[in-house]
């Protein structure tokens, strides 16, 4: 890295937050904005120094991004920034498809009032992200309110397997929420789900879901190509 990426690794300091948290988002930060790009070596003491911080936390963000697919550890090497295989995309996405249609028409038969109302709140919130430069804060509440779906549903195993598969969503969710005007097509999608969710239509909040996963996959393969 060159000076002026070391100083954007440099984090201040902010006595009301645990230090790891802030390595960590700071870390996550770098390899969203591709800082820190892909196969790009993590050296511990070196992003210590960076950051002006301990190797501890540094050791602990790098444990973390690893188990949310941001970070890949080779024997005997180290760690490295992960890439994107087009192969790891396309599993990753078709399971996730599945599981999004299955868990909004579930949903559609199954949220209360006030969940649906809850949607459509959060639905405001993301309309005032979209012209944004937050990345993080999108990403924060493009998650949630995904989960305020799966919730509805009232599926604890479908829960439990899209908890499974949401470290390595998370990663694919914050390059395609990083292309420009993505997020206000993810906002018109997901009205679409919510739209059929509170109507109780089954097949269309399936349909919508399905719809807005498999847009979402598109961004990314974009994405990818454009890097090649």
């Amino acid at each position: 890295m060159d000076m002026s990426e070391k100083s954007m690794l440099r984090i201040k300091l902010d006595s009301f937050r645990p230090l790891g948290e802030m390595v960590y988002e700071s870390l996550r930060e770098a390899i969203v904005k591709q800082e820190l790009k892909p196969g790009e070596r993590l050296m511990e003491t070196e992003l210590a120094d960076d950051m002006g911080v301990s190797r501890t936390p540094v050791r602990e963000a790098i444990r973390k991004l690893e188990l949310e697919g941001y970070v890949v550890m080779i024997p005997r090497k180290g760690a490295f920034v992960a890439g994107l295989s087009i192969k790891d995309i396309n599993e990753v996405f078709e399971i996730r498809g599945a599981l999004e249609a299955l868990s909004a028409g579930l949903a559609a038969s199954r949220a209360t009032n006030d969940e649906i109302e809850e949607m459509e709140r959060h639905l405001l919130e993301e309309a005032g992200l979209w012209e944004t430069s937050d990345l993080l804060k999108t990403i924060e509440v493009d998650t949630k309110f995904h989960e305020l779906i799966y919730k509805s549903s009232r599926n604890n195993r479908l829960l439990g397997m899209i908890i499974d598969l949401r470290e390595q969503v998370q990663r694919f969710r914050t390059t395609t929420l990083a292309v420009p005007g993505r997020m206000k097509f993810a906002l018109d999608e997901h009205r679409r789900v919510v739209e059929a969710i509170a109507s109780r239509n089954v097949q269309q909040a399936q349909k919508a879901a399905r719809e807005h996963i498999e847009s979402a996959e598109n961004a990314l393969l974009e994405v990818i190509s454009y890097q090649k």
